[in-house]
């Protein structure tokens, strides 16, 4: 349990980086995102879902 919340942890980080180095990009981004089909972020979603699950699965493998 520790393992997850460490990287929930490091989710934060990695997202605040991106926050705090590229504001203007990111909120353009979350513009874009808002204009996109439930669909298609949602195929985006499951997509990084599994591309995350495979790389747990290598490193802890």
């Amino acid at each position: 349990m520790s393992e997850f919340i460490i990287a929930i942890g490091l989710v934060f980080v990695i997202e605040g980086l991106f926050y705090a180095a590229f504001p203007n990009a990111m909120r353009n981004m979350v513009n874009e995102m808002a204009k996109m089909p439930d669909q298609t972020l949602r195929t985006f979603g499951l997509f990084a879902v599994g591309l995350g699950v495979f790389i747990v699965w290598l490193v802890k493998g």
